[in-house]
């Protein structure tokens, strides 16, 4: 039963587009599906009321029986935003980093592979990273994500820079035996761009003085000198153990490697890795009880909420539900992620504690079609010279919505 379970768990993530798909063709070697969901709420936090986008997406998948037992398949998924701009930043899906934009649609997924039941998988394009495979477990909250596990890194974007989340240009290989399962991916890109060396920049690597003080500093004289930051391959894999048919646990890691040359020449090169472990029992979408919770270590894997790098740090997140037999699912959810010493010594003091806690009442109506109210309490500490600015995104808040899924 157990082999069942995750060879099925497998086949999910190889070839079915969604787990609600619609099949809308199949002959006797292509079959075609067609998935995703329209989420609307009404939210009121950092001091306003608006109707905002859910992260609405659609997807197509496409399935070709090969010969010998091999499948080629596809699958193509863009972000879609029905209801208009929203001023609230608040979410992954809505950060200046992110893979969404103020265009009605934008890319979320598309890649394209071959699997076979015995030889597994390979698969080339932007697709989840094998990293959300060891934090996945608690990211089921509809309008406050997880923001502990390093999965939407540089200011809560879609991890597609250093491939833990939605990462570009990835090659994956994917396999299980038995009750074990894995993934190991290559991020293969070229990424290349200068930045002022005193004049802070909106992007990730902004270049203060401070911003590489560890790897010795940057010694530009005036705002007309550059820095060029490089930062190419990335490598991750993930590992996961049906121990039985509730219990799972998940462990991996990530890695990769940026090199900044100043304008005098200087160079210096910093690791970007996040490792940690998950554990998880039972199922979100079952009845009963759900309860999961993963930690993480890393360094310079993610920025703060003004754009500058975290040296090193710790995340934990935690979700506990039950699903009643008449669709309630009540849930309660913790995150934190904070920076130890070298950040503080990095800025000036400055202080970066994300914590929060998140408590809702989801309403299931059918399999498609759920009903919500979620509430998000923030205990975050951003003491230092920045604390106003860092704070604005993590402010407590309520959302009612409903979500339809295809």
């Amino acid at each position: 039963m157990k082999k069942t379970l995750v060879a099925s768990a497998l086949a999910a993530v190889i070839f079915v587009p969604s787990v609600s798909a619609i099949e809308i063709y199949k002959d006797d070697k292509n079959a075609v599906e067609i998935g995703g969901f329209i989420d609307a709420r009404v939210i009121n936090t950092q001091g306003a009321t608006e109707v905002v986008n859910g992260a609405s997406r659609i997807n197509f998948g496409f399935t070709r029986e090969m010969s010998d037992g091999w499948k080629a398949f596809t699958k193509l998924e863009w972000s879609v935003n029905p209801f208009g701009n929203s001023e609230i930043n608040y979410n992954n899906d809505s950060s200046i980093f992110s893979s969404d934009s103020d265009e009605f649609i934008h890319n979320r997924l598309g890649y394209v592979g071959l699997g076979h039941d015995t030889y597994g998988s390979l698969t080339i394009g932007k697709q989840w990273g094998a990293w959300y495979d060891v934090v996945y477990n608690t990211n089921y909250g509809f309008v406050w994500d997880g923001n502990a596990a390093g999965v939407y890194t540089y200011n809560k974007a879609d991890g597609a820079i250093n491939g833990v989340g939605r990462g570009d240009n990835t090659v994956q290989y994917r396999n299980a035996f038995g009750d074990f399962s894995f993934a190991v991916q290559a991020q293969l890109k070229q990424d290349s761009f200068e930045i002022d060396e005193l004049v802070p920049s909106a992007g990730p690597f902004q270049a203060t003085e401070q911003n590489f003080m560890v790897s010795g500093g940057l010694t530009g004289t005036n705002s007309s000198s550059v820095t060029t930051v490089e930062y190419n391959n990335t490598y991750g894999a993930a590992a996961t153990y049906a121990a039985t048919e509730q219990l799972t646990f998940t462990a991996g890691f990530n890695l990769g490697e940026f090199e900044a040359t100043t304008s005098q020449g200087q160079k210096f090169t910093e690791t970007d890795y996040i490792y940690g472990v998950g554990i998880t029992w039972g199922g979100f979408d079952n009845d009963g009880l759900y309860a999961a919770a993963n930690f993480n270590k890393n360094e310079y894997h993610d920025t703060d909420n003004i754009g500058r790098m975290i040296p090193e740090a710790y995340g934990v997140e935690t979700l506990v539900s039950y699903k009643l037999e008449n669709g309630i699912r009540p849930f309660v959810s913790y995150n934190i992620l904070e920076a130890g010493d070298a950040y503080q010594a990095m800025y000036g003091g400055d202080v970066f504690k994300r914590q929060f806690v998140v408590a809702g009442v989801h309403y299931v109506w059918d399999s498609n079609t759920v009903l919500y109210i979620e509430g998000r309490k923030d205990f975050s500490d951003f003491n230092g010279s920045e604390e106003a600015a860092m704070s604005i995104s993590e402010d407590d808040g309520v959302a009612i919505g409903i979500r339809y899924t295809l």
